[in-house]
């Protein structure tokens, strides 16, 4: 599942590998190359151009499959456009600048992509407003109602809770996000401030 979800990154990854090691396709890159000393020997021979249109589709997928995830159509727009363009430049009208250009687009695609990824979203719903939260929740137990005080984390959710007098794993009930919002006095600081649980 990692994989398929980073397909976008493994495609913008691979179309510069295709660039840096065919630097007799891409001048801009093998002007670069020789500056700093490198071969200009073409790596894929005859397929470099075929090497960097699949890694374009790649690209192009990854995107896709990121979009159904965040559901933010803004880099999947970048991206089809970006991919359009490469297949237009190299399939009807070969223009090098139009194919720089297009590469740009899918890097910022990527970029995007990262931005909007569930993971980065999660790392913000998680910020709290300690001063605007109560942090402190008494923990009962369902089995033997021993009752705790304990400080709520602001950055995480507890998912597990271990009572401290019968030993049993506590997990959140149905439909909470957190032990705290399950067996809490006070419910968890994301739900006091309206947010979603990590």
């Amino acid at each position: 599942m990692k994989l398929i979800s980073n397909l976008d990154k493994l495609g913008i990854t691979g179309i510069f590998i295709t660039v840096f090691a065919s630097p007799c396709c891409f001048p801009l890159f093998g002007f670069l190359l020789s500056a700093f000393g490198l071969s200009s020997a073409e790596l894929f021979g005859g397929f470099t151009e075929y090497i960097f249109q699949a890694f374009v589709l790649l690209s192009l997928g990854g995107t896709f499959i990121s979009y159904r995830n965040h559901k933010n159509i803004l880099p999947l727009l970048f991206s089809i456009m970006s991919s359009g363009a490469i297949f237009y430049a190299y399939n009807v009208h070969f223009d090098t600048t139009i194919i720089y250009t297009a590469m740009l687009g899918l890097l910022v695609s990527a970029g995007l992509n990262y931005y909007f990824s569930p993971k980065q979203k999660a790392a913000n719903c998680c910020a709290v407003d300690e001063s605007k939260v109560e942090l402190i929740s008494t923990i009962t137990c369902p089995k033997c109602g021993h009752q705790k005080k304990e400080t709520m984390p602001t950055n995480a959710c507890t998912f597990f809770y271990e009572c401290e007098n019968c030993k049993v794993r506590l997990k959140p009930k149905d439909g909470d996000c957190c032990v705290f919002c399950s067996y809490g006095s006070v419910k968890c600081p994301p739900i006091q401030q309206n947010k979603k649980c990590c």
